[in-house]
């Protein structure tokens, strides 16, 4: 198992696109051309791009021939979903179980996901016999692609350690979720000495604990971390349940690695698993460009904080992340508290 790259287009085409038993299983229905396998391996390429994570190329271990992908993929209305598209040829060997369980073990003991999903047509009863040997249970129906389809759930319990069976690209790297604040020890590793990693401290704001921390961990250390919060603040003067995102470190040796990517959206799931509706941050002007990249908006309302003093509008940037496909304030809003 390797990530999807843009040169996969060939055989992704050959064993699946042109597969019309293949195909007709699958939300995004009958493709049959090289482009339309060229458009999915550049769309492979750009989740794995922005989330650090994604569908992998699954190869035969002896001859390395192309038998189909599989992977996880985010969705921003639904969450992270396990799937999968499999060579006929390649069918009833028990491929699909063997690399699903290896994303499962990916998205829970090395990300710490909450959670994955699958959608899967009511018809396709090869597919659901696959997720039930793999742990998952009946979750409703939901509308994907426009279509009507079944949603499976995956708990973490689910996990079950899955033999390595190729290069997912993590070498050593693990995330931790745990309650409260990052640590100080945590948080003065990841300073590396640095006074003010993120800019802010020239600001004279007073910042609001974390409830939940995210780490990301390599050879031990730290080497990045996120915290979230969940909170009533008002949209419009209109009350929505959100979380606050902040505290986002990444150790200046590890920088350019994509760990802050991977930490936001295992971060913006877990704030999706406990009910936040919108996802919220405040961040430096020179970081809107990568969080835009992420899928966050940024706001143009003015943004009221609470202080020690009173309130005051916040002097960074706010940028949401939809859960909900609720509307952007148009008006103001209020974080009902201290900053995060």
């Amino acid at each position: 198992m390797e990530p999807i790259r843009r040169g996969d287009s060939d055989d992704l085409f050959e064993a699946v696109v042109s597969q019309d038993s293949v195909m007709r299983w699958l939300a995004t229905g009958q493709a049959d051309s090289r482009s339309a396998a060229e458009a999915m391996c550049d769309d492979h390429v750009a989740h794995w791009s922005r989330h650090g994570y994604g569908d992998f190329a699954v190869r035969d271990a002896a001859t390395h021939a192309f038998l189909g992908r599989v992977g996880l993929r985010n969705r921003a209305q639904y969450g992270v979903d396990l799937g999968f598209a499999v060579h006929p040829r390649a069918q009833g060997r028990g491929i699909a179980g063997e690399a699903g369980r290896a994303c499962l073990d990916l998205a829970f003991r090395r990300l710490s996901l909450p959670a994955v999903f699958a959608f899967v047509l009511p018809g396709n009863t090869a597919s659901i016999a696959v997720l039930r040997r793999l742990g998952a249970r009946e979750d409703g129906t939901v509308q994907s692609s426009g279509l009507h389809c079944l949603r499976y759930r995956f708990a973490p319990t689910t996990a079950a350690g899955a033999e390595h069976v190729g290069d997912d690209g993590w070498a050593d790297l693990q995330l931790l979720h745990t309650p409260g604040p990052c640590s100080p020890e945590d948080r003065a590793a990841l300073r590396d000495g640095l006074p003010d990693p993120s800019g802010v401290n020239g600001l004279g704001l007073v910042w609001a604990d974390k409830q939940h921390t995210l780490t990301a961990v390599s050879k031990g250390r730290p080497v990045g971390s996120a915290g979230w919060l969940l909170r009533d603040i008002a949209f419009d003067g209109l009350p929505r349940r959100a979380a606050g995102l902040g505290g986002v470190l990444v150790h200046p040796a590890h920088r350019g690695q994509g760990i802050a990517r991977t930490v936001i959206s295992v971060a913006v799931e877990h704030a999706r698993a406990a009910g936040a509706e919108t996802m919220i941050l405040l961040c430096r002007p020179n970081l809107v460009p990568l969080y835009t990249q992420l899928g966050w908006s940024p706001l143009s309302v003015p943004v009221t904080v609470q202080q020690p003093d009173g309130a005051r509008t916040s002097p960074l940037t706010t940028m949401i992340y939809d859960l909900a496909d609720l509307p952007h304030p148009t008006i103001s809003v209020d974080l009902r508290g201290l900053p995060f």
